[in-house]
Order: C-alpha cells, then structure tokens, then sequence
C-alpha cells in the first residue's frame, strides 16, 4: 500500500509539470510529437527490460484476446496524449487540468459500475456537485468543456484498464508501446520521405535532444502510475491524483497567463469543492482518524 501511494504521487507530480516540456517543443505538431514519444518509449523500455531479462511475457503476443485487451489500453493512452499535447501547445493548460481535476470523479463512477466498488451518500454528493460545476463551465463557454471530459474520460479508462490487467507495469506498457510502434514507425517514415520530419528538420539540436528524451519522460511516470494503481484502490488514486491538475492550473495561470474569468473560477470552485467533499469524507472513514474511546 504504501509503496504503491509513493509511486503514484511521484506520477501525477511528474504529469504536472509536463506542460513546461511541451511548451518547450511547442515548434513540433502534435501528432509528431506523439509519434516520437510511442517510438522513444519503446526503445527506453526494451532497454530496461534487456537489462532484467524479463521476455516471458512476449509468449501472450500468441493470444489475440491479450493483444486486443492492450491495443485497447494503448488506443486510450495514445488519444490521452494527442489531446493533452494538442491543448498544451494552443493555450488550454487550464482547461486540460480541468481534465485531470475531473478524473478521480470518473475513477469513483468507472469503480462503481465496473468494479462493483460502493459509492456512499458523500461521494454521490461530491459528484452531482462536480457534474454541476461542469454545467456552469459549459454554459459560460456556450460549449461543452470537451478537452477536459476526453481527457478524463480517456484517462479514467486507461487506469481501469491497467488496474486489471495481467501483467505488471513495465511489461504492460512495453505491450502498449510495442502494439502503437508500427504506425508510428510507418507515420515517421512517411513523414521523412515527404520532408516533413520536425526532428530532421529542425535546426536545434536541443528539440531533437528533448524529442529523444520523450522516452523516459513518458515512460517512467507511467511506470509509477500503473504499478501504484494495481496496489491501491481506485478511490486514493483519486485523491493522490489532485497533485498533477493543481500543478498543471498553477502553471496556466501564472507562467502561461491564459484567461481565466471569475465566471470560469466559480466553475472551478464547484469541481474543487466536490473533490474536497470526496477528500474530506475519505480522511474522516480512515481508521485512525476514529476517536480510540469510540
């Protein structure tokens, strides 16, 4: 349990502050930069497992229901990571940790209905008011919030789906690395014939070195993340995962200096208050927050 918290919360603190490394490759479109992170990942990961000696779990490549299960999880990441990559480099930092604001509640509902976890009356409490809080966002806007909702729609599954699945983190995501590298390979290759490859083009070698860097920085957090995940329920990764969209709405406001009205922040509130109610009622059913005379 408590290894799993410690990797979860080294994750989502290294996801927040992702925003700073895309906006410093902002000069590469953003399904190149998705392609590099697919093909530098795969290349960082069979290295660490070259080094364990872990190829045991190639024998499930044999089973077309294990390779539907993870071409499914690495769909879900890879349109995760186009949309995240996307709002970044077009001023929707704020609206991207909205996303991740709203993804513990998804976590609770997908635990609920999937995973067969109750619900109790303070979290449904915490929901309707982050469902509202939604609304009023969608209604300021005139739009729905997309960005977030694909965001924490897209990353609630993938979590659900690496939670159950049956390998362990570093072989998972070598598997949905692995099941994503033909067409990045293939997108890559096109894109050099046409002339149109940022990371031979480009004149700095500081982007090729930080393009090149996708590997560990995708994959190391997503490491911590799936191995905390299969060691603790679903509803403290929620609350550990308040630490990414904090940093991520910090960096929008402050660094980024995109918009935010105070009909926007009322919407916030909502969704922060709901997450409080969620947290609070957490703390409050821990066994050691019990009065020892009780």
């Amino acid at each position: 349990m408590q290894t799993g918290i410690l990797s979860a919360a080294l994750a989502f603190l290294i996801w927040g502050l992702f925003p700073l490394y895309f906006h410093a490759i902002n000069e590469v479109p953003p399904l190149q930069i998705l392609a590099h992170r697919m093909l530098w990942s795969l290349l960082f990961l069979l290295i660490v497992l070259a080094v364990r000696r872990q190829w045991g779990w190639l024998q499930l490549l044999r089973q077309p229901r294990m390779i539907g299960l993870f071409a499914a999880s690495a769909s879900l990441l890879s349109i995760n990571w186009l949309i995240y990559i996307w709002a970044v480099n077009n001023g929707h930092v704020i609206e991207a940790s909205l996303g991740y604001f709203i993804n513990p509640l998804v976590n609770i509902m997908l635990g609920y209905l999937l995973l067969k976890e109750r619900l109790r009356r303070i979290q449904w409490l915490a929901i309707a008011v982050a469902a509202l809080g939604v609304a009023w966002l969608a209604w300021q806007a005139g739009h729905v919030p997309w960005i977030a909702l694909a965001l924490a729609a897209s990353f609630g599954g993938y979590g659900l789906m690496r939670k159950t699945a049956p390998l362990g983190a570093l072989e998972g995501l070598s598997f949905e690395t692995l099941v994503l590298f033909p067409l990045a390979a293939a997108y890559v290759i096109w894109l050099t014939v046409h002339g149109q490859n940022a990371f031979v083009n480009t004149p700095s070698n500081a982007t090729r070195a930080l393009l090149m860097a996708a590997g560990p920085i995708t994959a190391v957090p997503l490491l911590l993340f799936a191995s905390g995940a299969r060691r603790i329920p679903l509803s403290v990764l929620g609350l550990l995962q308040y630490v990414t969209p904090t940093l991520q709405f910090l960096l929008g406001v402050w660094m980024f200096h995109e918009a935010f009205s105070a009909d926007r922040l009322a919407g916030f509130v909502l969704i922060w208050a709901a997450l409080a109610l969620f947290a609070l009622e957490g703390l409050l059913r821990r066994p050691d927050a019990v009065p020892k005379n009780a």
